[in-house]
């Protein structure tokens, strides 16, 4: 398992190395700036649409309901567990570099949402399909069709392996241990290795309830992020709240510490100091970030094609919400909880960093703590594994050329059984398979949106010139 571990750990090295970096960020900054800053401009715009339909759209779900899909998928270990280990293994200033990451990921997922709408298309049975594929396709022309396919096999892989469920489950096992069994008493040996009962119980029912809720398709599974979703975030956005205003006076020294650490200024443990701390500070910020909300992956455009509109604009504004709320307010309350707290200076691994966060934090009994921090992560991360099973079916469907019910039923149900051996991988395996999806994921669809960004411009100008002479209400 050790040669294991390391093997894909370098494999996540160079996937994740300077180059893709420097291509999202990039396209960031591109995007940013042909759109004038469109997530400065219209945030306030765009989170008036979020919970204000469009009349008279046409699509599968409302787009409340399809931003609920995609927060539904990206809301989960990410803002939870993904923060605390990229603080752990990058240091605080890890932390500033996801900010700056999302901050420039919002006009990406801007990008994203308008050209889901406007290259989305509609099946034979009346279904709508949409998302990178198809606006690489349709956008870029079908001489990239190859482009379409590669990440379509990504999505794919990234679904089944990695995001969708490996990540997902380890999470809600790890922290079900945390509370019930943390020292491991009560273990059953399984291939080689002591599992806790904790974990056996956990994982079954987890993956029951996944099992019931995917057969109904993406209606079935925004029905229960429209109602899950927003309850949790205020729940542990309230938490992390509570945290933070209740060590007021710690605040500004926890932003000098991820300032410090972000520009290398601060060493990590080991001694690593200088530009070393700054690219690991940079890397594990950026990838965690994605990792998070899933800006430039190209997974939230599958969802938002779905959504009741006609005007892409409008849910390129909605889809950019999505970061707003994953990134800048989510994940930063997280991180500053443990920066404040110093959890990831101890010798502490994933959900465990965020515990020991919360229990220093709220004023409660450490039992009561770790059951909060449980139930969020538990909620948010089984949400995340339905949001991307409708992701990778959507990616299945163009591989295969066709949306067909007997295939879908079968990789539904290996799906499944993906969800149920993952708490039985480590955590560092999890997470490292997940990076290396993710960035393969996000590179055929950043190159797209580079490539599309002359749209991009063009239909912002217009929707907004329109919105400013009156002719949209």
């Amino acid at each position: 398992m050790e040669t294991f571990n390391r093997i894909i750990s370098e494999i996540d090295g160079f996937v994740w190395g300077v180059p893709l970096l420097i291509l999202i960020i990039a396209c960031g900054m591109v995007l940013s700036c042909r759109t004038g800053f469109v997530q400065l401009r219209k945030l306030g715009k765009a989170l008036v649409y979020m919970v204000k339909d469009e009349e008279n759209g046409s699509g599968e779900v409302s787009s409340f309901g399809a931003l609920c899909t995609a927060l539904s998928a990206t809301v989960g270990t990410g803002n939870i567990v993904g923060v605390a280990t990229a603080i752990a293994a990058g240091g605080a200033g890890a932390l500033f570099w996801m900010e700056i990451a999302a901050f420039l990921g919002m006009s990406t997922k801007y990008a994203e949402g308008l050209l889901a709408i406007k290259y989305r298309t509609k099946a034979a049975d009346g279904s709508i399909l949409g998302g990178p594929f198809y606006y690489i396709e349709n956008g870029l022309g079908k001489k990239f069709k190859w482009l379409a396919k590669l990440f379509a096999l990504f999505g794919l892989l990234a679904g089944l392996l990695g995001i969708g469920t490996i990540t997902q489950i380890n999470g809600i096992t790890s922290a079900a241990n945390n509370f019930f069994d943390p020292d491991a008493v009560h273990t059953v040996r399984i291939l080689g290795q002591n599992v806790t009962w904790t974990t056996i119980i956990s994982g079954l029912l987890i993956t029951i309830c996944v099992a019931l809720i995917i057969i109904g398709g993406i209606q079935r599974i925004a029905n229960v992020s429209e109602i899950v979703v927003p309850v949790m975030i205020v729940l542990y956005v309230g938490s992390c709240l509570f945290i933070i205003l209740g060590h007021i006076t710690e605040i500004p020294a926890a932003i000098a510490t991820v300032m410090e650490s972000a520009f290398g200024l601060r060493p990590l443990a080991g001694g690593i100091a200088g530009s070393a701390v700054v690219m690991l500070s940079m890397k594990n910020g950026v990838s965690r970030g994605i990792f998070s909300n899933e800006a430039g992956l190209g997974s939230a455009p599958i969802a938002a094609a779905a959504a009741k509109t006609k005007e892409p604009v409008r849910q390129g504004l909605v889809t950019m919400t999505g970061t707003f709320i994953d990134t800048i307010l989510v994940c930063t309350m997280t991180g500053l909880a443990i920066v404040m707290a110093g959890s990831y200076e101890k010798d502490l691994e994933g959900v465990q960093i965020t515990t020991d966060a919360f229990c220093y934090g709220l004023p409660f009994p450490e039992r009561i703590s770790s059951f909060l921090l449980m139930l969020c992560l538990a909620v948010f991360a089984f949400t995340t594994i339905l949001g991307w099973n409708y992701y990778s079916e959507r990616c299945l469907s163009y591989l295969v050329g066709k949306s067909d019910p007997k295939i879908t039923v079968i990789y539904r149900w290996i799906y499944v059984a993906a969800v149920f051996i993952g708490p039985y991988l480590t955590v560092e395996a999890v997470w490292n398979i997940a990076d290396i999806f993710n960035g393969l994921m996000a590179l055929p669809n950043v190159i797209a949106l580079i490539g599309l960004s002359g749209v991009v411009s063009k239909e912002t100008k217009d929707y907004l010139e329109r919105l400013k002479s009156g002719k949209i209400k």
